[in-house]
């Protein structure tokens, strides 16, 4: 195993400044001694062949291996609340009503990535439905299909993230996509903050398809918190029990990347936290 970070909030200028943002974060990649990491980059303008060949070209002049494009331009298209009261209806590919835009941004997401020699393209699918019987889930699993052929067609692999849905679920919605090339990003502290599973007992249900791993850590919902869920923390000081973890993944063979991923914080204190994850986990590995 080795040990990412993801960079986040990547905007679509990267031609207009020469490719200077994204230098900078490959900068302070290599700065706090990694060499690999998953890309956010946030505005569908972006998803463009030139940038496509700029990031590319940074990321070979600093040595750092682009694993995983987080396709999070496809969020901005209509409301994306992450909440589990408005984030049914808003969140993801699963709504019907905004589905049709973000899986076009997905689509071009898919052709970026495959320009930039990425292979897998991350996205929260949204509050995927628990009935197997009900419209909803048939609806959402036909479109899956659709999308996950489009990815097929050019040699990509679909990654649900973690954490809106049951392991069970997520199980069952990959078995019947059915097309060999949909796989999991696990986000074990998702997972814990939004109630829906224990990270360790998660990879016994769909161990076989985590092809990507979010080192994020977090806290369980309680009573006081029931309505927005638990809260991301400093990686060792939550609920996530990662030497456990990290033993299961060996047991399952997993050979990939520990992508470090930080919010709710400043600048700052987000680049002190990731380095004393960073730290926390090489121990452990």
């Amino acid at each position: 195993m080795k040990i990412g970070a993801l960079i986040a909030g990547v905007n679509s200028d990267v031609s207009s400044d020469n490719c200077a943002e994204i230098n900078r974060k490959f900068e302070w990649l290599k700065s706090i001694g990694v060499d690999n990491c998953q890309i956010n980059f946030n505005n569908a303008d972006g998803y463009t062949e030139e940038n496509a060949k700029l990031i590319k070209e940074c990321a070979e002049k600093h040595g750092v291996e682009i694993t995983a494009l987080w396709c999070g331009a496809a969020c901005g298209y209509g409301p994306c609340d992450w909440g589990h009261y408005y984030g049914p209806t808003t969140n993801g590919i699963v709504p019907s009503e905004y589905r049709q835009a973000r899986v076009e941004v997905l689509k071009k997401g898919a052709r970026f990535a495959k320009a930039m020699g990425i292979t897998d393209v991350i996205y929260h699918s949204g509050f995927i439905p628990e009935y197997p019987a009900s419209t909803e889930f048939k609806s959402f699993i036909g479109c899956m299909k659709y999308l996950a052929g489009y990815y097929k067609s050019l040699g990509m692999r679909y990654l649900f993230e973690t954490g809106q849905e049951t392991p069970l679920t997520l199980l069952r919605t990959i078995v019947e996509i059915g097309t060999g090339n949909v796989g999991i990003n696990l986000d074990p502290s998702n997972l814990i903050t939004d109630g829906k599973g224990n990270p360790v007992d998660a990879l016994k249900t769909f161990g076989k398809y985590v092809w990507g791993i979010h080192a994020k850590d977090g806290t369980i919902p309680t009573e006081e918190d029931y309505i927005h869920g638990g809260y991301q923390c400093r990686v060792g000081e939550g609920d996530v029990d990662f030497p456990a973890l990290i033993k299961k993944l060996r047991e399952i063979g997993y050979d990939g990347a520990l992508t470090i991923e930080r919010e709710d914080t400043s600048e700052e204190q987000k680049t002190l936290d990731i380095i004393d994850a960073k730290e926390y986990l090489e121990r452990l590995i």
